[in-house]
């Protein structure tokens, strides 16, 4: 008798399961019981919609939606804007989601990934350094896409980006801070940005105490770039990984579960849980310590000067300098700054003006400021007057500054050539929660980025809105403020 030959495929199949079966045991995978820090964390976020925020907190929370909105706007004509914008045009979305500095809408997702991109193109935005993340820029592009979906209002809205801040920043610290994102190829910066849009976003959509634990578990699921974004030369993908990235997956997140998608209920814990997987000596308990006491958006810096972090504090003792002994640059012999290693590495000689020390501290000795322009001016790189200052600027990656990490200690030694030689250390950057900066600083800044792209009248109207944001009714009406012309 013949064998059937679907018979002998089934046995096949059969046995080469057993076979495997036998190779390696079989993993059972029981219902974990939630964490009290899962269960804690999603009742706070469940909460955060209608809970009332300090009057200071609320404050720098304004501070921080204007100017990542003035970054959005900003950075709407940069290289990662434009390339964002091409995107839209191309194969974003329908949907009446705002795009910030243009005319285009787009799907709430869509719009999250574009603005997010915008948000980040300049290095202008906001920086959280006990996380080495950026919050700002992927928690706002997404509360205000999905917020602009559903109808959220002003007050909601200002509570939902506050709790993005929390969990994110927090997220990031239990996996051991700054210390994971110096040791780890893993991004912590979209690790903390897709974990706080993804809160932002849920608190936009009304989620209850169960669906949080889902949105947690897709943020999960989403949460990670990898570092090779440092080789990145035109700031595209370093602004996807930073911002385009997490906003998308925050809205994702969110409005999956918002459809009635669910999920593990802690993802933080059990098998294969999310701090296994990325940080297995994370300390859980610090998701949840003192939320609700200790505001992150509190501890976030406002940038002064619209380059990368690491070069905030050369700067600012460049300035300092220069308030105590006036002198041009045609005076001075030598530069020399003085960084942690890791925090050097970041802005050593990069292709980038806006993210290389050298070249922003030679238009700093030039123009004795560093503008928007020029910290954004690619092809004045190669101009042979900057390259001669460039030349006098030496980078010392100094090992004892290591140690007062995650405080980002700059010092800064000028020699001029009649031999007179001026030191400046900062160990508080303006505009960081130990030296912060005043309301009418912040509006400053986001009136210089904006009014240029929506007029001085319109950029006036924005930043007047956003400071009465708890009287907005319905986020919607920022829309035409946000837009060109």
């Amino acid at each position: 008798m013949r064998n059937n030959p679907v018979d002998r495929r089934l046995f096949l199949k059969a046995t080469a399961t057993t076979a495997l079966g036998l190779a390696r045991p079989a993993r059972v995978f029981a219902a974990a019981a939630v964490s009290p820090e899962t269960n804690a964390l999603a009742a706070y976020m469940s909460a955060a919609g209608t809970r009332a925020l300090p009057a200071d907190v609320a404050e720098h929370a304004k501070h921080h939606l204007i100017d990542t909105l003035a970054s959005m706007i900003s950075g709407s004509e940069l290289a990662p804007g434009q390339a964002a914008a091409r995107y839209i045009r191309a194969y974003g979305g329908k949907g009446t989601a705002t795009i910030a500095g243009t005319m285009l809408t787009a799907s709430p997702i869509d719009a999250a990934l574009a603005n997010g991109e915008m948000a980040q193109a300049d290095e202008t935005d906001d920086s959280h350094n006990a996380s080495r993340s950026h919050p700002g820029c992927a928690v706002i592009p997404a509360a205000l896409a999905v917020a602009e979906e559903l109808g959220s209002d002003g007050a909601r809205f200002l509570r939902a980006i506050t709790l993005g801040y929390d969990v994110g920043t927090r997220v990031v610290m239990a996996m051991s801070g700054a210390a994971f994102s110096y040791e780890s190829s893993l991004a912590s910066h979209s690790i903390a940005g897709t974990f706080g849009a993804s809160a932002a976003a849920g608190c936009i959509a009304g989620l209850d105490e169960r669906q949080m634990h889902w949105v947690v578990d897709y943020a999960s699921q989403q949460s990670s770039g990898i570092v090779a974004w440092q080789r990145d030369t035109d700031h595209i993908e370093k602004s996807f990984v930073f911002a385009g990235m997490p906003a998308r997956n925050g809205a994702t997140a969110a409005l999956v579960v918002k459809a009635g998608w669910n999920g593990v209920d802690d993802v933080f814990s059990g098998a294969d849980n999310f701090f296994l997987a990325y940080a297995p000596k994370a300390n859980r308990e610090r998701v949840v310590e003192k939320l609700g006491e200790r505001y992150e958006i509190v501890q976030t810096d406002i940038k002064k000067w619209t380059v990368g972090s690491p070069i905030q504090g050369p700067l600012d003792a460049i300035a300092a300098i220069r308030q105590k002994r006036a002198f041009e640059a045609d005076q001075v012999s030598r530069v020399t700054v003085r960084l942690a290693p890791s925090v050097a590495q970041v802005v050593d000689n990069r292709d980038i003006p806006d993210i290389s020390l050298q070249h922003m501290v030679a238009v700093m000795l030039l123009d004795k400021t560093a503008s928007f322009k020029a910290a954004h001016d690619k092809p004045r790189m190669q101009d042979p007057t900057v390259l001669k200052e460039r030349a006098k600027v030496t980078l010392v990656k100094d090992e004892e500054l290591t140690k007062l990490l995650p405080v980002r200690v700059a010092i800064v030694d000028i020699e001029l050539s009649d031999g007179t030689k001026l030191s400046e250390r900062i160990e508080a950057v303006r505009g960081t929660p130990r030296n912060p900066m005043s309301r009418a600083e912040v509006i400053d800044k986001a009136r210089d980025l904006t009014a240029p792209i929506l007029g001085r009248a319109k950029a006036d109207r924005l930043i007047e809105t956003v400071y009465a944001i708890e009287t907005l009714t319905d986020i919607r009406r920022l829309k035409p403020l946000l837009q060109r012309g």
